[in-house]
């Protein structure tokens, strides 16, 4: 079964460009593209797709707001895409709340062709940790202007020692396998303990959990 992809960026060339990339790969289907956030909105409730590639600065509605419209539990729809932000890096800082709006990861502009192939077919499965490098370099850059946060500190208060070591690694940017071999246990027990910090902290998914992690206070900013 294919994976349906929408492409949203108000640049024409960048939006063809990304479409013909996609659309050339086995097992991947663009089947829209929009010019603005509110037109990604419009065109994700009616076409439904798995992934969408949004862009964070367009006009009408930008991508950080189309974003939470488009992950917004919706009681007469539950379909909620997954949102893959566009971004430029340095010059975008917004991705710190598009994260927070419910994006499962975010791709640089710049990435070569097969890193745009591969970051849709992996948020697609369900890892939304995109690039955790970079994503660690970003959440450390913003997270280092935000004051804890006292309600999901006091959130944190239902976890076992063992689910707060869990969170503390996922925030580092460790993988499933990484926590495993770090905490000599086995991976299905660490995807074990995962699942049950989501379920208590209510989050979504490990972007959700690494932002938690960083306003929480449990894993430091570097300089």
């Amino acid at each position: 079964m294919s994976v349906t992809v929408l492409v949203a960026d108000d640049q024409a060339m960048v939006r063809a460009g990304f479409a013909a990339i996609l659309g050339a790969q086995d097992g991947i289907e663009v089947v829209g593209q929009a010019e603005d956030g509110a037109q990604a909105v419009e065109f994700a409730r009616r076409l439904r797709p798995d992934v969408v590639l949004m862009d964070v600065r367009m006009p009408v509605m930008n991508g950080i707001d189309a974003t939470r419209e488009l992950v917004r539990p919706s009681r007469g729809d539950p379909h909620r895409p997954l949102v893959l932000v566009l971004t430029t890096f340095d010059a975008d800082e917004y991705v710190y709340d598009a994260l927070q709006a419910g994006a499962s990861g975010f791709l640089l502009k710049d990435a070569p062709p097969a890193d745009l192939v591969h970051a849709v077919r992996v948020v697609a499965a369900g890892e939304a940790l995109l690039a955790p490098r970079v994503t660690k370099r970003l959440l450390e850059r913003f997270a280092a202007q935000r004051p804890v946060s006292s309600d999901k500190a006091q959130r944190l208060a239902d976890l076992t020692e063992r689910e707060r070591e869990i969170l503390i690694l996922i925030g580092s940017g460790a993988s499933n396998a990484e926590i495993a071999g770090r905490l000599f246990i086995a991976e299905q027990t660490v995807k074990t303990h995962v699942s049950r910090v989501f379920a208590k902290l209510g989050l979504r998914d490990r972007v959700q959990a690494v932002i938690l992690a960083f306003d929480a206070g449990l894993v430091e900013p570097k300089p």
